[in-house]
């Protein structure tokens, strides 16, 4: 039976795949948080793989404080470059498939269109350089790679969007929310869905410095997320849109982070859910549950 490694399995992602991993018998599956394997620890990596058969290992771990990364630089590139190259080469060396989730804050936000794969980079941060050198250190020290970018991701795990407007729409009786930052979001478990569709078909196609994008399906600005979370809960939250001008933070986000998918469901034929209906299942979770 083939073993999957899933690393950072508290995170949003690493839950989704151990809720989905139920429907894939097929497979066995390790889930690991920081405190089980600490990936910027290469020996602790290399010990890890030398003690469990690993086939292929799915990297869920990272650094997500984009605004607590501008101070904290050093670990921010651990966790998010170092820490990956790690993992990219006991892959390597123990033959298993290594893929690894990276974000669209390694471009710059200026796009004017959904954004390919193979469009420069150029981080305007430092979460977004630390994960472009993920990226980096993974293809050098690993190429049979495959990379996933994706963006705005939330679920019923975990800290988020979504589940920050639940509650300040229960808080307060009106919010302020950016208009003129665009993309579009990522349900946690679609992605994760996604992830084992590759991780299936995978042996049928050439991987080689492979490099996917992956969201669901719309073209939204945080506004608009905001106010269909508000439509869709009820609440009488007054939701004012106002610029990123007016909403200071210490790192600077992408204006446009719209990603093109075109690529991910060519290869390997993967749904790509339409955002507001993902975004209602997952309401459906956390209502259920509150």
């Amino acid at each position: 039976m083939p073993t999957i490694l899933v690393t950072g399995a508290n995170g949003q992602l690493g839950n989704e795949l151990r809720v989905l991993s139920a429907g894939y018998p097929q497979y066995d599956f390790l889930f690991v948080t920081r405190n089980e394997l600490s990936i910027g620890d290469l020996d602790a990596v290399t010990n890890y793989f030398n003690e469990n058969k690993i086939d292929h290992c799915i990297n869920c771990a990272a650094y997500t404080a984009v605004d607590k990364a501008e101070s904290d630089i050093e670990n921010a590139f651990l966790i998010n470059g170092e820490a990956v190259g790690n993992l990219a080469a006991v892959c390597k060396q123990h033959a298993a498939k290594f893929i690894h989730v990276s974000t669209d804050y390694v471009f710059d936000g200026t796009a004017t269109e959904p954004i390919k794969e193979d469009r420069t980079v150029n981080p305007i941060g430092i979460y977004g350089a630390s994960k472009l050198k993920g990226e980096e250190l993974a293809f050098k020290n690993n190429p049979d790679t495959i990379i996933i970018r994706t963006s705005w991701v939330y679920s019923s795990f975990g800290n988020n969007f979504v589940k920050t407007m639940m509650r300040l729409m229960k808080e307060r009786e009106s919010i302020n929310v950016v208009n003129d930052q665009r993309g579009c979001p990522t349900y946690a478990a679609d992605l994760a869905a996604a992830i084992m569709t590759i991780v299936e078909k995978r042996s049928a196609f050439n991987t080689q410095y492979s490099i996917f994008n992956y969201s669901n399906s719309g073209n939204i600005v945080w506004y608009d997320f905001a106010i269909a979370i508000k439509e869709l809960i009820g609440s009488n939250c007054i939701v004012n849109p106002i610029p990123t001008s007016q909403f200071p933070t210490p790192a600077k986000r992408p204006a446009y982070s719209l990603l093109d998918t075109t690529k991910i469901q060519q290869t390997f034929g993967v749904g790509v859910p339409e955002w507001k209906e993902s975004l209602k299942k997952c309401l459906a979770i956390l209502t259920t549950t509150a």
